[in-house]
Order: C-alpha cells, then sequence, then structure tokens
C-alpha cells in the first residue's frame, strides 16, 4: 500500500468529517431535540439533520473498512487477524485506536442510523442526540489514527 493510497482515504475521511461537523453546527439552535423539535423542523433542517446522518455514517464505514485496516497494513501489524474485532484490538493495543469500546459504541451508533422509528419521535431524536454529542469524539479519533499513522509513512 503506497502512502498516497492512505492520503487519499484520509482526505476523504476528512471530507465527511468536515461536512458533519458543519451540519452539527448549523443544527445548534435546535438541539437537543426531543420529539416536539424533531417533527418542528422545516424542509430545510431536516436535510441538513440527513446531512449529518449520512457524513456520519459514511465517516464511521470509510474509518472502520477503509482506514483502519490501511493503519494494520502500514504498520505490519495484520499478521493473521481475520475478525474485525481483533483487528480492533490490535489497533487499541499499538495505540493506533484510543478505545475498542468507543469505536464499538460510534459504530452501534451509526447502525442505529440504518433503522428507521417512524412511529418513535423520542427515539428517533435520542439517537440524534447521541450521535450529536459523539461527532467531536469521530473526528478526535480520525486525528489520533492520522497522527498515529504519520510515523509509518515515509519509512
Amino acid at each position: 500500500m503506497s502512502a498516497s493510497v492512505f492520503s487519499l482515504i484520509f482526505a476523504q475521511c476528512e471530507t465527511h468529517a468536515r461536512r458533519m461537523l458543519w451540519a452539527k453546527r448549523a443544527l445548534q439552535t435546535v438541539l437537543p431535540l426531543n420529539a416536539d423539535r424533531l417533527h418542528e423542523l422545516d424542509d430545510a433542517q431536516v436535510a441538513v439533520v440527513d446531512q449529518f446522518v449520512g457524513r456520519f455514517a459514511k465517516l464511521q464505514d470509510a474509518m472502520g473498512a477503509k482506514l483502519l485496516p490501511m493503519v494494520l497494513e502500514l504498520t505490519k501489524e495484520q499478521g493473521d487477524l481475520e475478525a474485525y474485532l481483533d483487528k480492533l484490538n490490535r489497533l487499541e493495543k499499538i495505540g493506533a485506536l484510543p478505545s475498542v469500546d468507543e469505536w464499538l459504541e460510534l459504530r452501534e451508533m451509526r447502525n442505529a442510523f440504518a433503522h428507521d422509528y417512524p412511529e418513535d419521535s423520542e427515539l428517533q431524536a435520542a439517537v440524534l442526540n447521541r450521535a450529536f454529542a459523539a461527532a467531536d469524539r469521530l473526528v478526535e479519533i480520525l486525528r489520533h489514527v492520522r497522527g498515529f499513522a504519520a510515523r509509518y509513512e515515509h519509512g
């Protein structure tokens, strides 16, 4: 794997992060959400919520499916790890990932977006509020991974 491929994947993650944080800032006036506020959102605000949800999911997916495996490859720590959890545990052990448990919580949040709860606005609001609260941390983890990987890119 070349450093340029890693840089390209990281740049994609950065784009998702930037747009996710923009959407979060654009919604600050309506946060935290509850069932009533969710129903009162206008079409533009709903579009921004959709932008946030999509970018959160894309960032989490890109990091989990592309960036983190590339870090293992870059550090030559891949070994014969097959299971995703084994890979995450190795990443935590070498310091590339701050916390497996935290990563799995972020993944769980991302998975919650895949489920639509049209009949339960309070649950929708709760899932969104958790994600809004976790968005900055997701970006911090991205930066942490980038800083860790930078030590291996040219070596």
